[in-house]
C-alpha cells in the first residue's frame, strides 16, 4: 500500500476537524506557523515527521492512523517481511517504507529511506522535535546538519538532534539507502 502525502494531509485536516479543533488554534498548539500549517493540510507542502508526531500527541492517535488511515494493532511485536512495510510518499527526493507503522504504542519511528542522486545537492532541510538515527546501508550520500556537511558511506551511522535543520542527498550515480529512526521527544 502506497501513501501519498496529500492524503496523509487530508487525514489530519479531517482528525483536526472532528476534534473540533480550530486550524489556527492547532497550528498554535503544535507550535507550527499557521500559514505554513495550512500548506500542510491543503496538500502544498510534505508534513515533516516531527509535525505529524507532535499532530498525532495532541490529537491523541498513533501516526500511523495518518500514514495509512488505520490504528496499528499489534502490542507485543510486529514484524514486517523484507520488501515489505507501508510505503509513504511524502517528497519526490526521498521514498520512504514504514517498517513500525503496525505497531501500537511507539516511541520511535523506523523508516527505510531511499534516496536518489540528485547532484549531489541535499533536498530542502527539515527539523522536527526528538531526535535521529541514520544507518547507511548502501550507496553514498551527503548528509547536512545543522550547516554541518557529512559524508556518509556504507555501514556508516549518524546520529544527532533532529530540532536542527537536516537534509540528504545521495552521491554518485545511483541512489542511497538508509534506516532513519526517529526518537520522540
Amino acid at each position: 500500500m502506497k501513501q501519498s502525502f496529500a492524503e496523509i494531509a487530508k487525514r489530519v485536516k479531517g482528525l483536526r476537524e472532528i476534534s473540533g479543533i480550530s486550524r489556527e488554534a492547532f497550528a498554535k498548539e503544535i507550535k507550527v506557523d499557521p500559514d505554513q500549517y495550512r500548506k500542510y493540510e491543503e496538500g502544498e507542502a510534505d508534513i515533516p515527521v516531527g509535525v505529524l508526531i507532535e499532530a498525532a500527541a495532541k490529537l491523541e492517535v498513533d501516526v500511523t492512523a495518518f500514514i495509512s488511515g488505520e490504528e496499528p494493532r499489534m502490542k507485543v511485536y510486529s514484524l514486517v517481511r523484507s520488501g515489505r512495510g507501508l510505503e509513504v510518499e511524502r517528497r519526490k527526493e526521498y521514498r520512504y517504507r514504514d517498517l513500525a507503522y503496525n505497531f501500537a504504542g511507539r516511541k520511535a519511528e523506523a523508516f527505510l529511506v531511499t534516496v536518489d542522486p540528485k547532484q549531489g545537492s541535499p533536498a530542502h532541510g527539515y527539523s522536527h522535535k526528538g531526535q535521529e538515527f541514520n544507518y547507511l546501508l548502501s550507496g553514498k550520500m551527503k548528509v547536512v546538519v545543522d550547516a554541518h556537511e557529512l559524508v556518509m558511506e556504507e555501514g556508516d551511522a549518524l546520529y544527532f538532534d533532529s530540532g536542527k535543520e537536516h537534509a540528504m542527498a545521495a552521491l554518485g550515480d545511483g541512489p542511497a539507502t538508509f534506516l532513519a529512526i526517529t526518537i520522540k521527544d
